[in-house]
């Protein structure tokens, strides 16, 4: 055996397992359905580097790991996206579509590249009615999961993922969604994340045209102080003059290869 052969299994074997750890590195991000749509939460002290993003219409982006690889999944997603929406019609871009895909490029990156990306991904798509909602979980290798209810990805996810099988439940009210989220990323006995270091947004089947809206400042507040089966009216109302995105902060770290995974 020549000296320095490895085996394809063991060297996909090695780069499956760089994956993991650089994905474990970062903070884990959940997106679950609730009465009104889906839900997206992630821990996220960066206001300029979002782990979360629009699509397009009914669509929305979320990931974990190295910030520069994700981020180019995203662009190339938005350029997909517009592509067949103005060849076609808005109603032929979906979520499947846009998971197949990533998982094609994943998959190809995995296979034929020196190093795999450090990357997992969840592409949603809200529809008209909750059944008709979709949540697709990607994995560095290209592999597909379509998830029912919930999804949780990055950091200590199957920690995450028992704390939010066992407080989920169908058509939850926003709020309860979200007190259900950050009970799951949260670590029992730890702290949850301040306000400032949330990234909080919702694909909102109600909204006309774009589903997709970010939660800031008062309005996340108003509803992070809302109890859990507290009465009515919904926390997205007013204040629709003021901008989604909060103005943004100088980045947390570089973008470079050596950059942290978020």
């Amino acid at each position: 055996m020549p000296f320095g052969y490895a085996s394809p299994e063991q060297i996909m074997r090695d780069k499956a397992d760089y994956a993991r750890k650089g994905i474990a590195r970062g903070r884990s991000v959940v997106v679950l359905q609730y009465e009104d749509g889906i839900l997206f939460v992630a821990p996220n002290p960066s206001r300029a580097l979002h782990k979360i993003s629009e699509i397009y219409d009914r669509i929305g982006f979320a990931a974990v790991g190295r910030y520069n690889e994700f981020e180019e999944l995203r662009l190339g997603g938005i350029r997909y996206a517009d592509i067949n929406g103005y060849t076609y019609d808005r109603s032929d871009v979906t979520g499947r579509g846009l998971a197949n895909l990533y998982a094609s490029n994943l998959g190809r990156i995995f296979t034929e590249s020196i190093k795999s990306l450090e990357v997992e991904v969840v592409v949603a798509e809200v529809g008209d009615v909750p059944d008709g909602d979709a949540i697709y979980r990607l994995t560095f290798d290209g592999s597909v999961f379509d998830e029912h209810g919930f999804a949780a990805m990055g950091g200590q996810a199957d920690a995450v993922g028992t704390r939010l099988k066992e407080g989920y439940r169908e058509s939850m009210p926003l709020a309860d969604a979200l007190e259900v989220a950050l009970t799951a990323l949260t670590e029992p006995g730890g702290e949850r994340p301040p306000v400032g270091q949330l990234e909080v947004a919702v694909l909102d089947r109600n909204r006309e045209h774009r589903k997709f809206q970010r939660l800031v400042g008062p309005r996340l507040e108003r509803l992070l102080a809302a109890r859990p089966g507290a009465a009515a009216g919904s926390p997205l109302e007013a204040d629709d003059s003021a901008s989604d995105t909060p103005p943004p902060t100088a980045p947390e770290g570089d973008l470079d290869d050596g950059s942290p995974p978020l």
